[in-house]
């Protein structure tokens, strides 16, 4: 069931700020679930669930429904779209890569020049992003005016695919390995009363996280994400974060956040008493709406589980299916050690 839910949410198309069918998806299918439920003015969705008792601790759940995209700032009097990044995306990823443009899905595709007319010094080098346009088959900026608008959102269109030993290729798994962790969790009875927030706009500065903390107002919060993995064959093993396959990631540390450590450590020991593989990151990199969440207010304690995925921010990232399962799991027994703390 989790795998299902995980393709379904990265079929939906969510870059930031148009996270709307996102958060229908997951409204409806959890539902039947939540005490309560309401969307906030930055559109973050908050699911409020009561457990076995109240717990001692204001406990607060976050993932995040935006995915990286682009958006459309001009059209040229050849119909050809312009755009700028949606979150961090790395250009090299996006010569030929198909899209969808707009409310109305318009598909298109990411051109630029022609490799046999670049320069010798072009050809070494990596293309300006003001180099790159969307072709959505106009033939004048009219015709494209027809369909498109500048400040159009494009989302990557890709297939989802199981390969290999239990791995998974899709667009978003950042981070929507973390929503379906959450929505697994309100299908289940709770040891606590918890606050599962589904938050927006990580992708261009934890913006949705800080208001929805802000308001929750949590003693503690776990994180649940997407975290570079970047185990390549020419990387030194410090380099390479974590890996796919190797179990959840539990960070003490990233670039935006030093997490609580005796959550950190009460993580630790609850994946090894379990059995549950386990890693943490060997290079410190990214962010997480902990770095918001964490300064809200008076405080907040914070905690992490990751997913290892590979190709992050780009329309084919990969992630491991039993890692997926296994943060569930970790998430579970966390939850049900929280809810005994004094």
């Amino acid at each position: 069931m989790l795998t299902e839910t995980l393709k379904e949410l990265c079929a939906l198309p969510g870059v930031s700020s148009c996270e709307d069918a996102v958060r229908d998806y997951i409204r409806a299918i959890t539902a039947p679930y939540a005490d309560r439920s309401y969307t906030d003015t930055l559109g973050n969705l908050i699911i409020e669930k009561k457990g076995v008792s109240p717990g001692t601790k204001k406990v607060m759940l976050a993932a995040h429904m935006d995915e990286v995209g682009l958006m459309v700032h001009t059209i040229t009097e050849d119909g050809y779209l312009k755009f700028r990044p949606v979150g961090g995306i790395d250009r090299r990823v996006l010569l030929g890569k198909p899209v969808l443009v707009g409310k109305q899905k318009l598909p298109g595709v990411i051109g630029l020049k022609a490799y046999h007319l670049t320069s010798g010094e072009e050809a070494r080098s990596i293309p300006k992003l003001t180099e790159f346009y969307i072709d959505i088959g106009a033939d004048s900026r009219e015709e494209a005016l027809r369909h498109v608008s500048p400040g159009d959102i494009v989302c990557f269109d890709t297939d989802i695919l199981e390969f290999g030993h239990g791995f998974l290729k899709a667009k978003a798994i950042d981070d929507r390995i973390g929503c379906t962790v959450m929505v697994e969790l309100l299908k289940e009875p709770l040891p606590m009363d918890c606050t599962f927030v589904f938050t927006v706009q990580e992708e261009v500065g934890t913006r949705g996280a800080f208001g929805a903390a802000f308001s929750v107002t949590p003693d503690i919060a776990l994180i649940l994400e997407g975290t570079t993995a970047a185990d390549l064959p020419e990387m030194e093993s410090h380099q390479k974060v974590c890996l796919p396959g190797k179990g959840p990631v539990v960070p003490y540390m990233d670039g935006g956040t030093v997490y609580d450590r005796e959550l950190f450590e009460l993580l630790r020991t609850l994946a090894e008493r379990g059995h549950i593989p386990w890693q943490t990151k060997e290079f410190l990199s990214g962010g997480t709406d902990a770095s918001a969440i964490q300064r809200t207010k008076e405080g907040v304690r914070v905690a992490a589980i990751s997913a290892a995925v590979r190709y992050l921010h780009t329309p084919s990232s990969v992630a491991s299916l039993e890692d997926c399962q296994n943060i569930l799991i970790l998430a579970r027994r966390f939850l049900q050690a929280v809810a005994t703390m004094e």
